[in-house]
């Protein structure tokens, strides 16, 4: 006993160190495969939604943009780049409205018309707060790569004039996420102009992912030339705002070499949102989150990394000692957790937990595992199976091998059916044949009747000698174990009759099959050693069902049924009363029955058994002679004849009644 417990203790913790292991693996995996592409991809995404479902779509900040649009175009009837004078009236009309600042999101940086620069240039020297564009552009040559700063021409700088860098860096599927944020970006200086001196100190620095308030023109949005033409907006509409100019063409050919500053919009993901944002769009989102204290952090790495092992530690140790549904059931949980974390971080607290490798971590662990439990359930199947396949339909294997739980090893108390069978006159058969022909016929029959007993569910217990034994309702539930037992002996019997035939024919003598069903509690289950054992039943119902096997013989029946059985058979099967018996060492006698499809001799037999046991013997006889004129040589009344006349000799008083006993046949 020790021995064993070693050995499935030590099975135990290989099992448990493979499954750690092979979850090492797949998180590895996993971690190789988020530093792909593809993965990242998918993140993006995965942020993309979270962007769309959480953005307010309102705006708090005073920024209004004016669009070179495609309204403009067609107004001004001017190509690309419009004279510089344009610009200078604008400014003028945004000083004159009180505007709060203003940020041209396009780089002056070569010389253009010398009237229209001076024009430029004296307009950005009036006193309004201009942040002009720079940029840095990155020239690529066979053995280094090169940063070009590209800066506004010096006459337009000076005063409140400042150049202030509009790069960013879009992901591989061109929409920007990410900002660095520092003092000289163009978002940064124009928010500085419409910050308190105290928000202004208190703006931060470094890498921020952006959190955009809507998509494509959630802002104040108007077309250049509306700034232009009096009339077209009241006087004072650009007081104390923020004013972003910038380009915002879709299809307008004087702008084709210019849509680098068109990105892919994140709302473009789930509500079908115009899928291009435009440059000067994303620089107004970036200076609403450095003036409401907006954007995102992403989550320090080690607080994902400790989050993972957490979630892995859990999985693992409920597992472990859990039914595979439980852990399936925890695993989705735990899935379903890191979303709605993710989500709420996201939503709540402007932190971006990446959700893709906590989730894709316990789904690797726990498919490792459960790849690991499937090879050792087909192990187990492949146990099930040779074991059962001998005694059972081939479906209840397969429902055991599906649910392996229904089998409870050792043995449990169950209500079953139970069948004996034995073949009369076999062994005179046998001394005429060769041991081998023997065979051959014992096995033609056991491979018709055990056909039948698994077309009824049953279970073939075990073969003694040309007997067979066999039960139902285990391995599987059977609510109908004792109409599928009789059902099955009249059938057999039938199939009997045919194999006796073609016994017959090649010359050998007539067998009878002789069959006993009863009906009671036993104990079934894996009944043996440690080191063999078999699938079995025992109890008093067992050896009951085998006394009225060999009981057929006083009654000339090929079946014989108990009470317990028949109490529990539809309407459909009748029965035939054929006497009450009683087993030794039982005090209490059971009546027993046939299948007998003759009404008549049904109704006959009833009256006839039930007039004997009230010793109304003339009645009693009356029945058994009609019923003998119906079946002559019955058996079973012929044998109650021979009692009456016993019972009609004794003396008054003496004459009680007993039982037929089994052990007596």
């Amino acid at each position: 006993m020790l021995s064993t417990r070693a050995t499935g203790f030590s099975q135990t913790w290989r099992l448990r160190a493979t499954v750690l292991v092979a979850g090492l693996a797949a998180v590895l995996l996993v971690w190789l495969a988020s530093t792909t592409r593809p993965w990242l991809g998918v993140e993006h995404k995965v942020f993309d939604f979270f962007t769309a479902v959480t953005a307010t779509r309102q705006v708090d900040v005073p920024v209004v943009i004016l669009a070179i649009d495609e309204p403009t175009f067609q107004e001004l009837q001017l190509q690309w780049p419009f004279p510089r004078r344009l610009h200078a009236q604008l400014l003028d009309r945004l000083r004159a409205d009180g505007a709060l600042a203003a940020g041209f999101d396009m780089v002056f940086a070569e010389p253009s018309n010398a009237d229209d620069d001076a024009a430029l240039a004296k307009a950005l020297k009036a006193g309004l707060p201009v942040v002009l564009a720079a940029s840095r552009e990155k020239t690529e040559s066979v053995n280094a790569s090169q940063w070009t700063e590209v800066l506004p021409l010096d006459s337009f700088l000076g005063g409140r004039a400042v150049a202030g860098q509009v790069r960013v860096t879009p992901d591989d599927d061109f929409v920007v996420r990410r900002h660095t944020r520092h003092e000289d970006a163009f978002s940064a200086r124009l928010a500085a102009f419409a910050a308190s001196p105290q928000r202004n100190a208190a703006l931060d620095t470094g890498t921020f992912l952006i959190e955009y308030l809507g998509p494509r023109a959630t802002f104040d949005t108007r077309s250049y030339y509306q700034a232009l033409e009096p009339g077209l907006l009241p006087s004072g509409f650009f007081k104390d705002k923020i004013v972003l100019i910038g380009r915002s063409v879709r299809t307008a050919v004087e702008l084709t070499g210019s849509q680098s500053d068109m990105f892919n919009s994140p709302f473009s993901v789930i509500d079908g949102a115009d899928r291009l944002i435009p440059g000067v769009e994303v620089q107004a989102n970036l200076i609403s989150n450095q003036l409401t204290g907006g954007g995102l952090k992403p989550v320090e790495p080690a607080l994902g990394l400790a989050l993972v092992v957490a979630m892995l530690a859990v999985l693992g140790l409920v597992g472990m000692r859990a039914h595979p549904s439980v852990t399936a059931i925890l695993a989705a949980s735990l899935a379903v957790g890191v979303w709605l974390l993710s989500y709420g971080l996201f939503a709540a607290h402007k932190r971006w937990l990446e959700p893709l490798f906590p989730v894709a971590s316990v789904a690797a662990v726990y498919g490792s595992a459960m790849l690991l439990n499937y090879v050792a359930s087909r192990r187990r199947a492949l146990q099930i199976r040779t074991m059962f396949s001998q005694y059972v339909p081939k479906e209840v294997v397969a429902r055991l091998v599906e649910r392996p739980d229904l089998l409870k090893l050792g043995g449990e108390a169950r209500e079953l059916t139970l069948m004996f069978t034995d073949l009369a006159n076999f062994t005179a058969m046998s001394e005429r044949l060769t041991a081998e022909a023997t065979v051959e016929v014992l096995t033609e029959y056991f491979n018709a009747m055990t056909s039948i007993i698994h077309r009824y569910g049953g279970t073939v217990d075990k073969f003694i000698g040309d007997a067979v034994m066999a039960f139902w309702g285990a391995p599987l539930h059977d609510p109908q174990h004792a109409e599928h037992a009789v059902r099955a002996a009249i059938d057999m019997q039938i199939a009997m009759q045919e194999l006796a035939v073609r016994l017959t024919e090649r010359g050998l003598p007539t067998i009878a099959m002789r069959i006993g069903v009863h009906t009671g509690r036993v104990v079934v289950g894996n009944i043996g050693s440690q080191s063999r054992f078999s699938y079995s039943v025992i109890g008093d119902a067992v050896n009951l069902a085998s006394r009225l096997e060999g009981a057929n013989k006083a009654f000339g029946t090929g079946i014989l049924v108990s009470e317990a059985t028949a109490a529990l058979l539809p309407a459909d099967i009748v029965l035939r009363l054929l006497d009450r018996v009683i087993v030794k060492g039982k005090s209490a006698s059971i009546a027993v029955y046939t299948p007998c499809a003759d009404a008549g001799l049904v109704s006959l037999s009833a009256v006839a058994v039930e007039s004997f046991y009230r010793q109304q013997w003339d009645a009693s006889e009356a029945a058994f002679n009609s019923l003998l004129q119906r079946r002559p040589q019955d058996g079973a009344a012929l044998r109650f004849l021979d009692r009456t006349a016993g019972m009609r000799v004794k003396p008054a008083g003496l004459a009680a009644v007993e039982p037929l006993s089994l052990d007596k046949l």
